[in-house]
């Protein structure tokens, strides 16, 4: 069944979206109803009109039981990267939606999710080479859950190593969940697992129980994290 949203802010439950993952169609991306989509296991996937997903399977990382490539830390170790939180979001999120040729990222989603940036919930994670922007990520962290969106790369492994302190940034923060959203073989290179979507809200629920880091990331430092 799918469902038409008005300008009510309300979802249905996610058990009624289609086998694609398809849940409803409309509405707006007033950041207050991409918080709320969020916090009930729903994203936005393209916006004339926003389309809303909660797939089952649902792809995730096993923060406990990620294990990043000997290759990916050797290039990681030589230095030829330089990591940083916070420090470019709306580079990042423009060079996701430039890089695609079928992108999804408006530019109402590129305000929306800039919105949430200054509101100090959605974060980018931004890797340098010689000074200029060569890869990064950005998403949604709500309580301890980090909701990833998209990421870019213009250099090899310049996404990963984003990624890699992403996760490794997570496990410090005792995060319960790192949503991957949909199986990809870019995401399960990278250790994302499907899991049944009840089990996926679950760990949500756990997950939103828990304190809210509502802050620039700015102020923590990537070299504090154990490679």
């Amino acid at each position: 069944m799918l469902f038409l949203l008005n300008e009510e802010l309300s979802f249905p439950p996610v058990d009624y979206a289609d086998e694609n993952g398809l849940l409803a169609v409309g509405g707006d991306l007033d950041p207050q109803r991409l918080i709320l989509a969020y916090q009930s296991g729903i994203f936005p996937w393209h916006d004339e009109p926003p389309m809303w997903y909660s797939p089952d399977p649902r792809m995730v990382l096993d923060l406990e039981n990620y294990r990043p490539s000997k290759s990916l830390l050797r290039r990681i170790k030589k230095g030829e990267f330089e990591v940083k939180y916070d420090s470019a979001f709306g580079g990042v999120i423009r060079c996701c939606a430039a890089l695609r040729d079928d992108t999804w990222i408006s530019e109402d989603f590129i305000e929306s999710y800039t919105k949430l940036h200054e509101m100090g919930l959605a974060h980018s994670i931004e890797t340098y080479q010689d000074g200029q922007l060569v890869g990064g990520l950005y998403g949604l962290s709500i309580g301890q859950a980090f909701f990833g969106e998209s990421m870019f790369h213009t250099v090899t492994d310049a996404s990963k190593v984003a990624f890699h302190y992403l996760v490794r940034q997570s496990q410090k923060w005792a995060f319960d969940l790192l949503d991957c959203q949909i199986n990809n073989d870019h995401l399960l290179s990278l250790g994302g697992k499907d899991i049944p979507r009840d089990d996926y809200m679950d760990l949500l629920k756990e997950a939103l129980s828990k304190p809210k880091k509502n802050e620039s990331w700015k102020k923590y430092s990537p070299q504090d994290i154990y490679l």
